[in-house]
């Protein structure tokens, strides 16, 4: 007879093993096809810096910022750098509302800035012609389209590319 309870026991044994295993393939994942990552020679916080001048340069809006590393630092927890810049402006949320009210949700693009091994910077982020493609609204298309030149522009002056 079989007993169920060791079956139950070796299969967690096994799950935990292929865990194990993939831990740190899924810390070091390639990011999505969809997301732009440029590589810098500068640091993180060089490289925060520069996008905050840049997204200002470029005349938009820095709605809100958040670093898991900043917070982990104000606990005493030392952890990669990483922050979450989240950008827009006023005249083309009304346009992007009026285009689609449900693409709302997807408003301030984000870029991504992490700290490499290194102590280098990456920039990453999603185009916004990526972020509003599934909404499937021209006009929502052609604002998009607009956004990207701008995002890019705002990535190239940010990492001097």
């Amino acid at each position: 007879m079989i007993d169920r309870r060791m079956i139950w026991v070796r299969a967690l044994a096994i799950g935990a093993i292929v865990f194990t295993l993939a831990l740190p393939g899924m810390a070091t994942a390639a990011p999505p096809a969809d997301i732009k990552s440029i590589q810098t020679r500068l640091s993180f916080d060089d490289l925060v810096a520069r996008l905050e001048s840049a997204i200002a340069a470029n005349k938009m809006g820095l709605v809100a910022q958040a670093s898991a590393s900043a917070g982990a630092a104000s606990r005493g927890v030392k952890i990669p750098g990483n922050a979450v810049l989240m950008v827009f402006r006023n005249d083309f949320a009304v346009r992007m509302l009026a285009a689609s009210v449900p693409a709302g949700i997807e408003a301030p693009i984000r870029y991504y800035v992490t700290e490499n091994a290194d102590g280098t910077a990456t920039l990453s982020y999603r185009p916004p012609s990526v972020v509003f493609a599934p909404y499937g609204s021209a006009k929502l298309d052609e604002l998009a389209r607009e956004l990207d030149a701008i995002f890019d522009k705002i990535g190239r002056d940010a990492t001097g590319g």
